[in-house]
């Protein structure tokens, strides 16, 4: 019969040993408690940074698809539009509603024309229409 050992005490039948000190955890009450190591901090700070940055460029794709539907109204809106020319590439072109209200392109400065000015633009390499924006002292491109 095997000899009883002590409650609280760590041995070791195979090797016939007392191997408490061998061990890589507490084996007694009165042994100090082994915690984690505290990783909240550093995850949520990863987390808030992580977050930030997908935010970031959540922002930067949605304002990038806000310009190109502007640029597809644009498109939609002139190529609905009633001319009777071949748009050149680089041109500057004014868009009007005529008496019926339906839009048409001209090369008429908006500054000698009666007709409801919508918007002055330039034909693209791409065959993409831009936004013109005409202030007094220079033109500027709006996309």
């Amino acid at each position: 019969m095997a000899e009883k050992k002590p409650d609280m005490v760590v041995y070791d039948e195979e090797k016939g040993q007392y191997n408490a000190a061998f061990l890589p955890y507490a084996t007694s009450f009165s042994a100090p408690q082994i915690k984690a190591p505290n990783n909240g901090s550093w995850k949520n700070s990863q987390i808030y940074k992580a977050n930030k940055h997908l935010k970031a460029k959540y922002e930067a794709l949605r304002a990038e698809y806000e310009e190109l539907m502007k640029v597809l109204e644009y498109n939609e809106l002139i190529t609905s539009s009633k001319f009777s020319f071949e748009p050149l590439i680089g041109e500057i072109y004014h868009l009007y509603n005529n008496k019926n209200s339906e839009p048409f392109l001209s090369i008429i400065n908006p500054d000698t024309c009666s007709f409801e000015y919508l918007g002055s633009f330039r034909l693209t390499s791409d065959y993409l229409w831009e936004k013109i924006e005409n202030n007094s002292d220079s033109v500027s491109i709006k996309h």
